[in-house]
């Protein structure tokens, strides 16, 4: 089977295009606007794009009548947002933190989460969530869609502050992801959970490689 997405409809009753491209690392951001609503989020689209100086970058696709998501323009407005680290002990809150609610209306208190807050600007954040990036607006690149809700706003932001909860830390400075238990999105309603992991190293790589930090990141 073989079809062009841009030229045919898809031939399967679900598309195949979000279940090929798995896992995907979950966004779950949390930002607050200029007037203080404070909002949390969930984007599969997202993911880092360099070390030196860490950056990273999350996908939002627009609303079917053209608005713009409200992490998007929190960012916008204050040049701050949080990454959160998504975990199968948070995917309830993860799952709730979806829903589409009025501009004005905070879905943190519909989660059954902690609030702390972020050191360089007061952007709420998931005292559970064992690992946390506070992220600063960088630019947003908008790439046109074929509909409203195909246009998609690229926001690119540099970690400027990264939490990690010590009690994840492994004697050797490793995380534990095993006991962290992240999750992924998958196609369809799936998700994924990271527990089991294995290792292969690069045959003659550097040092730094061998050691498992590639490039430091």
């Amino acid at each position: 089977m073989k079809y062009a997405p841009h030229l045919e409809p898809c031939p399967l009753p679900f598309s195949p295009f979000k279940s090929c491209t798995v896992p995907r690392p979950i966004g779950w951001l949390s930002s607050v606007s200029a007037t203080g609503v404070e909002n949390i989020a969930p984007y599969s689209q997202w993911q880092n794009l360099t070390f030196d100086p860490p950056m990273v970058m999350f996908a939002a696709n627009r609303y079917p009548d053209g608005r713009r998501k409200d992490t998007v323009l929190n960012a916008e407005e204050t040049g701050w947002f949080v990454w959160n680290m998504a975990t199968y002990a948070l995917r309830e809150a993860v799952n709730l933190s979806a829903m589409a609610l009025p501009p004005d209306e905070s879905e943190f208190d519909h989660l059954q989460v902690t609030r702390e807050y972020a050191d360089n600007y007061r952007v709420p954040m998931v005292a559970e969530s064992p690992c946390k990036f506070e992220c600063r607006y960088l630019n947003t690149h908008t790439q046109r869609g074929a509909s409203a809700v195909g246009t998609v706003d690229i926001v690119f932001a540099q970690v400027e502050l990264i939490h990690i909860n010590d009690q994840v830390i492994r004697p050797d400075g490793r995380l534990d992801i095993a006991q962290i238990a992240p999750i992924a999105r998958m196609g369809y309603f799936d998700y994924a959970v990271i527990r089991d992991t294995f290792e292969m190293r690069v045959p003659g790589a550097d040092t730094d490689a061998q050691a498992g930090l590639e490039g430091r990141s």
